[in-house]
Parts: C-alpha cells; sequence; structure tokens
C-alpha cells in the first residue's frame, strides 16, 4: 500500500471518528467532546488533502 493511500485512508476515518464525536457532545451536551470531534474532523480533512498531494508527487 503507498504512503499516500494510507493517508487518505486514515484522514477518512479521523473525519468519520470526529464526526462521531461531535454527533455525541450535541447529544450529551458535552462541549469538550463536541470541540474535540471538529479539530478531529478538521485534522483528518488536512491529512486526506496531504495523501492527495503525496499521490500527486508519487510518493
Amino acid at each position: 500500500m503507498r504512503l499516500s493511500t494510507r493517508y487518505q485512508a486514515k484522514g477518512a476515518l479521523r473525519v468519520v471518528r470526529g464526526t462521531i464525536k461531535e454527533i455525541a457532545g450535541k447529544i450529551s451536551s458535552n462541549t469538550t467532546l463536541g470541540v474535540k470531534g471538529k479539530f478531529e474532523r478538521f485534522t483528518g480533512k488536512v491529512q486526506r488533502k496531504i495523501g492527495k498531494a503525496q499521490g500527486v508527487l508519487g510518493f
């Protein structure tokens, strides 16, 4: 498996995990969990974009 593909897959999982944390934070009125979810979702999106850039460059 190429490095770029791994980054994209891990990024997608982080986005899903972050979304779940955000929803759980809203349901339970836990703002800390919601903020952690937003941050994790953001880092997942960044990680996916890094993976796409690596794919273009051939890594």
